[in-house]
């Protein structure tokens, strides 16, 4: 195995004003992961936690330390769009063979909050981590103070830094994942079936691709025109991506499902079955979508989950979060380290 590379100097000024994390505490999955199918039928009725997420607390002022297992790096600046610093957090593997594989994380909050260390994702965090995979964590210019399409513009800059500076962290630019969910959701969506015909390819690293291979999507919008959803969400999003009616072209133009082509990389789309916000049947209309291109995607209706996975019914989901997290790992696993 090589050893772990010297954070070079030009990275060092890019992390001069981040601060180091202390790595989470980390348990490696135990549990045998099945492969997923396209069609997801799951009858055990396992007792599960309620999803809890956990807060990154601030900590001390980065020094010169070489890259290896277990370090992460707090609000490095990716990108500068009209001079404003965004901010990533990077999560580095606990094991595996150099370079590492990547996955973006992109947090929900309606388009108008939410943070890079909190959501349902970062509960995914450090079973990646433990699995091999480096996790960068994004945040984004937001909707309230910022029009479509500044958030994809965002987050696509974000990927082509991940690969600017491939070498510096020792990552893999050949094999970079995302995962977002409600809001992120659709994000990782536009960022995954999006290329540089669509305009949103804007900023510093353009010598750089922002496509990526492998898209998790988690109780994601796709459709905005889709009828199915809540009354108070379309609402909000016809006056968030600033429609003057259901029939507004700038529906389609944010739509992740206006981009679909044959050459998309693989999906795994999950949803819950009582989620009142993103509907189950958006998550089946995506995948068939995705299918009928040719698009290589799996699905999961999550039992007795609400939106964000929460139990409905009962104090358990079918499967469990522990679950949903080992199949998360496993459909990344398959594109991005051939398993």
């Amino acid at each position: 195995m090589k050893q772990p590379l010297l954070i070079s100097v030009a990275l060092l000024a890019t992390l001069a004003c981040s601060t180091v994390l202390a790595p989470f505490e980390l348990v490696p999955p135990t549990a045998t992961v099945t492969p997923i199918t396209p069609t997801v039928t799951v009858t055990p009725t396992l007792a599960s936690p309620t999803l809890t997420v956990t807060s990154i607390p601030p900590l001390p002022t980065i020094q010169s330390t070489p890259l290896t297992y277990g370090m992460a790096f707090r609000d490095v600046i990716y990108c500068t769009p009209n001079g404003q610093p965004m901010r990533m957090d990077i999560f580095f593997p606990q094991t595996g063979a150099q370079p590492w594989p990547v996955i973006l994380y992109v947090h929900g909050g309606g388009w108008i909050g939410g943070s890079k260390i909190l959501g349902p994702g970062v509960a995914d965090v450090p079973a990646l981590t433990a699995g091999g995979y480096m996790v960068a964590a994004v945040s984004y210019r937001l909707l309230d103070d910022y029009p479509f399409p500044a958030m994809i513009e965002d987050i696509k800059c974000a990927v082509r830094y991940l690969r600017a500076n491939a070498a510096e962290y020792t990552l893999d630019p050949t094999r970079i994942g995302a995962y977002g969910s409600s809001a992120g959701g659709h994000l990782v969506d536009l960022l995954g079936l999006s290329d540089e015909s669509a305009g949103w390819d804007v900023g510093e690293y353009l010598d750089q691709s922002s496509r990526v291979q492998a898209v998790v999507s988690l109780f994601g919008l796709s459709d905005l025109r889709n009828a199915d959803y809540s009354q108070s969400l379309r609402r909000s999003a016809y006056k968030l991506f600033g429609a003057t009616d259901e029939n507004d072209s700038i529906l389609d133009i944010a739509s992740s499902v206006t981009y679909i082509s044959a050459d998309d990389p693989p999906f795994f789309i999950l949803n819950g079955d009582k989620d009142e916000v993103i509907p189950a049947s958006e998550a089946q209309s995506f995948y068939d979508l995705l299918t009928l291109a040719g698009i290589r995607a799996d699905l999961l209706i999550v039992q007795n989950a609400g939106h964000g996975f929460v139990p409905i019914d009962a104090d358990f989901t079918t499967p469990s979060r522990a679950e949903i997290t080992e199949m998360i790992i496993a459909f990344f696993d398959r594109y991005l380290k051939g398993d």
